[in-house]
């Protein structure tokens, strides 16, 4: 890594241990929380009760970590919320609503096939705000700006835009037509592109163009409506001349979900830069610090997305399928031979913009089988020399390609991105 911000990686006793990932990775402004399942830290089981028990222990593990780097929940920028039966988001909320005082953070909610133990009913994880920053950075005292506007749809349990240093978090957008609140009239096509719609209204709400998006996360239903969700997804992006001009696509990720909120069939949340910075930052030129994409020929190459997208101290790096590049097919072998193939290929990018795997803050993995668990593991610790970063697993029942395993995620940038000449 160049630069020398160092990253801060940390677990508590109070919060379930894993041997595979660490509960709070900070790098810079922001601190990525593994995902926390409904384990009692002193038993090391899932917890008796329903399903209002269990999202009670997800978020108290979550303030457990939280409270052991001295923050709290007001600073919680971002919560992601898989459940097993989507029907059971009613009586999530009810316990949610209570771990949150001032404000809600941006959230997205999906039904997985699986989760890490054959139990657990639902999982959570969350990426938090760090106005002290992590060495040598001097603290600051950043304010998050928690922003809706009436040209999207609103919820009494997120907010549509949470900002905080270089970077707007977006909630997941649902198909809804803000004036109707009701999901619009036609099929997956005309959904997405209401999705695409409300992020657009968030963003123009906020003063940012939409081009400024560095990650998009799609959810479908069924795997093979994408074809018609890039149809209405082309559409939108490029969005500027100067887009156009350089063929800029955000970095992405295509996850199946069991069931989506409203019985939609698409849903779509993002991560937007944000040159200005939230007070009492020095207002910069929107476009001071430049979002820089890249893609290498080591890796998969997508028209529809960039394999990573740098701006500000992060790197977004889009999910990776298990596909040799010199083939371009899936690689022969099972769950472990696809994983080793996944993260060969994150490495590849991650080299390619003279990183290492060791600046990776942040994994998100996707499991057809979910008992291949164990088979990932083995192959995952060996491609990191230090701490292990945070990490997302859900088992989802279709993945692009017809394979076991994808990964995605997001690197550590110390030397930032560069102003714009």
């Amino acid at each position: 890594m160049n630069g020398v911000i160092i990253k801060n990686s940390r677990n508590t006793e109070n919060a379930p241990m894993c041997t595979v990932s660490t509960q709070s990775v900070a790098f810079s402004h922001y601190n990525n929380i593994s995902a926390q399942l409904p384990i009692d830290p002193k038993t090391g089981k899932i917890v008796a009760g329903d399903i209002t028990e269990q999202a009670k222990q997800c978020l108290e593990n979550i303030k457990a970590i939280v409270e052991s780097i001295d923050h709290t929940m007001t600073d919680v920028v971002r919560i992601n919320i898989f459940l097993k039966n989507i029907m059971d988001i009613k009586l999530v909320n009810q316990v949610y609503a209570t771990f949150f005082q001032s404000y809600f953070p941006t959230r997205t909610v999906l039904a997985v096939a699986a989760l890490p133990m054959d139990d657990a009913l639902v999982q959570m994880d969350a990426l938090i705000s760090n106005g002290e920053g992590t060495q040598p950075q001097a603290p600051c005292d950043l304010v998050k700006l928690v922003r809706n506007t009436e040209n999207a749809p609103k919820s009494s349990v997120s907010t549509q835009t949470v900002a905080f240093s270089h970077y707007n978090h977006i909630s997941a957008q649902l198909p809804v037509d803000p004036k109707t609140g009701n999901i619009v009239v036609g099929g997956v096509k005309e959904q997405a592109a209401q999705c695409l719609k409300n992020i657009k209204a968030i963003m123009e709400g906020i003063d940012v163009p939409f081009d400024d998006i560095v990650k998009i996360n799609i959810h479908l239903t069924n795997l093979s409506d994408i074809e018609a969700v890039n149809e209405a997804y082309t559409t939108f992006f490029p969005d500027s001349s100067i887009a156009r001009t350089v063929g800029y696509m955000p970095a992405r990720s295509v996850v199946v979900a069991e069931a989506l909120p409203m019985h939609a069939l698409v849903q779509i949340d993002a991560t937007v830069s944000h040159g200005d910075g939230t007070p009492p930052q020095v207002v910069e030129d929107r476009h001071g610090i430049v979002i820089k994409a890249n893609n290498t020929d080591h890796a998969p190459i997508c028209s529809l997305s960039t394999q990573t997208v740098a701006f500000s101290h992060y790197n977004n790096i889009s999910a990776q399928l298990p596909v040799d590049t010199k083939t371009g097919k899936i690689v022969a072998g099972g769950a472990k031979e696809q994983a080793a193939q996944c993260l060969n290929n994150i490495k590849a990018i991650v080299e390619s913009i003279k990183h290492n795997m060791d600046d990776v803050v942040k994994i998100n993995i996707q499991l057809r089988n979910i008992a291949d668990l164990d088979a990932v593991n083995e192959v995952f610790t060996t491609f990191f020399k230090g701490d292990l970063p945070a990490r997302t697993t859900i088992g989802v029942s279709a993945i692009p390609m017809d394979a076991l395993v994808q990964i995605d995620a997001i690197l550590s940038n110390a030397e930032g991105t560069p102003p714009a000449k």
